[in-house]
């Protein structure tokens, strides 16, 4: 195998005919002004021909499906590797695509909880666990001698009626006593129960003393009456059973069991524990409310009014089919009838109306009706009666009922996501939300950033001298999903995306957290041979992490592999085996190999824009003065959107401010999340909801 690659004659967009060698199983940075051509090298021809290559290589059936991909305008290039690129394309636009299912984490963490986990009845809360007949044998043999059981068969959970006929079945079928909501009761007694109240009924199958130290014989007696009576219970109660521990009379105790995974208590079975239960991608574990999604879109009232100080008359209602276009409309004989009948002035400033006379106009009349006025192109007038539904509910409706994509479209406009009722966001149905290995839910565990995740898993495990959480049956189960949560959400961690929650959508990310996501799962898949591109994989990340990332590159070239980067980084650069840097201009006046060599090399190269900062040639200059600005303060107060902690902050007029932090620190919350949108609402009238604050100032 050649120890380099060698490219020839490459002229892709800008790039002048250069040769270059790039040596193989080495971290290799490329370099250079912005717009020198080093994306047109590294992706348009590197990678592009790799890829080329790749599917020339697959049968004719395969390469139908793929379509021809161009060759990149290059003489030659030898000793390619097979490619791939990792660049800062979003990882996915999908709302159901979350940290957790793009890097496979969250898969583990279902099988996790599919295999040790801990169910509960979703109802009650209390801990379910399927035993087999022999085994509540077993439970009662081993208590204490002399205590005096019932056992006890459940026909009657927490349900309303007399339930006459039930009782006349469990006398008809020999059974002489029954607990009626707590009571022992006479079967033959005759007993009337209101239909209107939840009642409780189960049958005394037998009532037991357990003798512990009796003869051999006896005690196989004992055994096969007790098993007879337990399997008589169960078949009666559908599989559930409670064993009545009366010896003392004033402090009788339940125990409750089951066969199956299902309440005891009535109510309800439990769904097979597999991954899918724990998936909200699927049918079988998704919030029947929300399919899964976490939220549900509503039509949000203050999108329907951008502007509070305009008047219902001047359009303060700004909504597709509400406009008042003209005062004939049927809009404005509405909006005219809702005036008349409620005495609401239409030429009144929005703000200034009461928040009932808002809510009339937002969430109309339910079935109430008012007399509408309309004058005809004659110039008669007609009375008649409609109801209001309201501007919110109209549109909501119309949502719902419309084909049409591009009205759904400029309805949505106008809602905003709120949290899933039914699963508070969780996205998960009931029955998964109850499983819980150590206390904690799979949707607790999706809410740790990774570095939490870290500590989560050495808890479990008992690692660094800590107490297990996990018992030996359950770490033997689990050993080998662990060592591969442990590895995934350590590459997580090595990447600098220590703050990400499993929970967080792929579509929020940004195109260097992307990028670092993929490049902890090609880490994580360890394999050698591959000639691996990536784009500036250092962009948005803080210097503190930065020697973590770089570690990550390190390891990737040391399992075998190419590490070729496009980066600006400082940090990376002088860690690199080789640069090239491209230049000497941008555009027209780059595309050519300035210098290339180790670090050291290259520093010592004059003419090259790269050498002379890293070799301190040239430097950025600090400025003597600063800028005063214009006095003016534009101030957030109560800024709580994602992380942020109720934070009150000034950005002085006139002058460029740099906001920065940690990564995950919350400067985009802070800076586009909330001050962006809310100044693109305010000056643009924008519908973008901005994020959550109390107030902006100084607008």
């Amino acid at each position: 195998m050649p120890d380099k690659i060698s490219i020839k004659g490459a002229r892709e967009h800008n790039l002048k005919n250069i040769n270059v060698d790039i040596p193989r199983d080495q971290l290799v940075v490329i370099t250079g002004l912005s717009g020198s051509g080093k994306s047109s090298l590294a992706f348009d021809t590197i990678f592009a021909e790799g890829q080329r290559r790749y599917v020339e290589s697959l049968s004719a059936y395969a390469r139908q499906f793929l379509g021809l991909m161009e060759k990149p305008d290059v003489d030659q290039i030898e000793g390619l590797s097979p490619a791939v690129s990792i660049d800062q394309k979003s990882v996915s636009s999908n709302p159901r695509s979350t940290v957790g299912t793009v890097t496979e984490v969250y898969d583990y963490l279902r099988l996790l909880y599919a295999r040790i986990g801990v169910p509960h009845c979703p109802t009650c809360g209390i801990e379910l666990e399927a035993q087999s007949a022999q085994q509540i044998v077993d439970a009662v043999l081993a208590m204490d001698d002399g205590r005096r059981v019932q056992i006890l068969a459940p026909v009657i959970s927490n349900k309303k009626g007399n339930h006459t006929k039930v009782l006349e079945e469990l006398q008809k079928s020999g059974f002489v006593r029954a607990r009626i909501d707590g009571e022992i009761r006479e079967l033959e007694e005759n007993i009337d129960l209101d239909r209107y109240v939840i009642h409780n009924i189960e049958a005394v199958v037998d009532r037991l003393v357990i003798r512990r130290n009796e003869e051999a014989e006896e005690a196989q007696a004992f055994e096969s009456r007790l098993t007879d009576s337990i399997e008589t219970a169960l078949e009666l109660g559908d599989g559930r059973i409670i064993i009545n521990d009366v010896t003392d009379s004033d402090n009788p105790l339940d125990i409750l069991y089951s066969e199956a995974l299902a309440c005891p208590n009535g109510h309800g079975s439990f769904p097979e524990m597999e991954p899918r239960l724990f998936s909200f991608n699927t049918p079988r574990g998704a919030c029947p409310a929300c399919q899964g999604l976490g939220f549900s879109l509503q039509v949000d009232p203050s999108m329907l009014v951008p502007n509070g100080e305009k008047s219902i008359k001047d359009g303060a209602i700004d909504a597709n089919g509400w406009n008042i276009d003209e005062k004939n409309s049927w809009t404005w004989n509405v909006f005219q009838a809702l005036s008349e009948e409620f005495k609401i002035p239409l030429d009144k400033p929005w703000n200034d109306l009461s928040e009932k006379q808002q809510d009339i106009f937002m969430n109309g009349l339910g079935s109430r009706k008012i007399n509408v006025r309309y004058i005809n192109k004659r110039g008669g007038v007609r009375i008649y009666q409609t109801r209001f539904e309201g501007v919110v509910k109209n549109l909501e409706r119309r949502y719902q009922q419309t084909d049409s994509e591009a009205m759904r479209e400029r309805i949505e406009g106008y809602m905003t996501k709120v949290p899933c009722k039914t699963c508070n966001g969780h996205r998960l149905r009931p029955e998964a939300l109850a499983v819980t290995i150590a206390n904690r839910t799979i949707y607790d565990i999706s809410e740790f950033p990774v570095s939490d995740l870290v500590k989560w898993i050495s808890s479990l495990r008992g690692d660094d001298g800590l107490e297990a959480e996990l018992n030996n049956r359950d770490q033997q189960i689990a050993f080998q999903i662990l060592n591969e949560l442990q590895a995934r959400i350590g590459f997580l961690n090595d990447v600098g995306l220590n703050y990400l929650t499993l929970s967080r959508s792929a579509g929020s990310l940004s195109g260097g957290e992307a990028q670092r996501i993929r490049l902890a799962s090609q880490v994580g898949s360890r394999l050698t041979g591959v000639l691996y591109v990536l784009d500036e994989p250092s962009i948005g990340l803080h210097q503190r992490d930065n020697g973590r990332l770089i570690n990550t590159l390190i390891g990737l070239r040391d399992l075998g592999n190419t590490v070729l980067v496009v980066e600006h980084d400082e940090d990376t650069m002088r860690q690199a085996d080789w640069l090239i840097d491209l230049g000497p201009g941008a555009g027209e006046l780059g595309g050519e190999v300035v210098a290339e060599g180790t670090p050291e090399q290259v520093m010592q190269v004059v003419g090259s824009a790269t050498g002379d900062y890293l070799s301190g040639r040239f430097k950025i200059e600090m400025p003597t003065e600063r800028r005063q600005g214009n006095g003016q303060l534009l101030t957030i107060r109560g800024a709580e959107e994602n992380n942020l902690r109720s934070v009150d902050v000034s950005f002085p007029m006139g002058v460029m401010t740099c906001v920065t932090g940690v990564s995950g620190s919350g400067k985009s919350s802070l800076v586009v999340d909330t001050l962006y949108n809310k100044m693109a609402q305010v000056i643009n009238g924008s519908r973008e909801r901005p994020g959550k604050h109390h107030s902006v100032e100084g607008v």
